[in-house]
């Protein structure tokens, strides 16, 4: 095997799961728990391949129509938020319904239900057919123009004066703001949120990666294919001028990238369990990388509560009640 000159693991903080994550999960177990397998839930519950299946194996079954559901099922809505309309024919549908939207994403459908409310339409910053923007759009019939890119703005044609913005929470910190002040050029008078969309989490693990990228031969992003926040990771990364992959396993890891490379910086996007970034670690340290260190950063103490009828202990502390 060649392992060229690999020596170091340099791990970005913070990296891996962020409370939403923890929160969204942690819901779907205790519905297992407290109510039996299965358990439904509207599109995977977050964007990583291993918790899925993980769940998957505990008796959770992902689907996107609400069709696929039983009556009298419990149902889970995912991380990512939901239209409108889903709600509206879950509860139509009598189903027993526990609502896994980050609350952060939560925040953007109450600042639109709002200001609509008032008369605004909205510019959403955002990707097209992500679930996010799907539900965060879904908030409203019409009046809400998504745009991904600069070029998208002068499409943009409101029927009204009152227009405020909102932004997809896991999008690129410098791209979000790069085509807000093109919004902002085309509509001087655009309402901003009173704090960014865009999430805690995502914006302390690109802060990270600004650090770290300078500083290694190559950067993993540990992430699935699927997850926004990941893929913008190892896109700063590249944009940093710093080689970057980004791997679901420690199995995607090919050799030839670290071909006289000295370090490596790993990081994991907010939906990747820290189980996989050991896997990656001892990856690594097969192929040669002798010390492991952490760069200082961000700590986060962001907890978000259950809803309510999922008790109030938390995964662990049920598990050493077990025990």
């Amino acid at each position: 095997m060649q392992t060229g000159t690999l020596e170091e693991v340099v791990m970005a903080e913070p990296r891996g799961f962020c409370a939403g994550v923890d929160r969204a999960i942690e819901i779907v177990e205790r519905a297992l728990q407290r109510f039996g397998a299965p358990i439904y839930v509207r599109h995977e519950i977050v964007h990583n391949t291993y918790v899925v299946n993980d769940l998957k194996e505990k008796g959770a079954i992902f689907i996107e129509d609400l069709a696929d559901v039983p009556p009298g099922a419990t149902l889970v809505f995912s991380a990512h938020g939901v239209a409108k309309a889903v709600r509206v024919e879950a509860a139509q549908r009598g189903f027993q319904v526990f609502d896994a939207t980050c609350p952060l994403v939560t925040k953007v459908h109450v600042e639109v239900a709002k200001l609509s409310k008032e008369g605004y339409e909205f510019i959403m910053i955002g990707h097209k057919g992500h679930p996010e923007v799907e539900g965060t759009m879904g908030q409203l019939s019409e009046g809400i123009y998504l745009v991904e890119d600069t070029a998208d703005v002068a499409q943009v044609r409101p029927r009204g004066s009152k227009l405020a913005v909102v932004t997809q929470t896991t999008l690129s910190v410098d791209d979000a703001a790069e085509i807000l002040a093109e919004v902002k050029r085309h509509f001087p008078h655009v309402r901003e949120p009173k704090k960014q969309d865009i999430c805690y989490a995502t914006q302390n693990r690109q802060d990270a990666v600004k650090v770290m990228a300078p500083v290694v031969d190559v950067v993993i992003v540990v992430g699935s294919p699927t997850s926004s926040n990941s893929n913008r990771l190892r896109e700063l990364a590249q944009r940093l001028g710093t080689d970057a992959y980004m791997v679901d396993t420690a199995a995607d890891l090919e050799p030839h990238w670290f071909d006289g490379k000295r370090s490596v910086g790993l990081t994991a996007g907010a939906s990747a369990p820290d189980v996989l970034v050991q896997q990656v670690i001892e990856r690594l340290r097969a192929l040669g990388a002798l010390s492991i260190r952490t760069l200082p950063g961000v700590e986060e103490h962001v907890h978000f509560p259950l809803p309510r009828g999922l008790g109030d202990r938390s995964m662990s502390e049920v598990a050493a009640s077990r025990s």
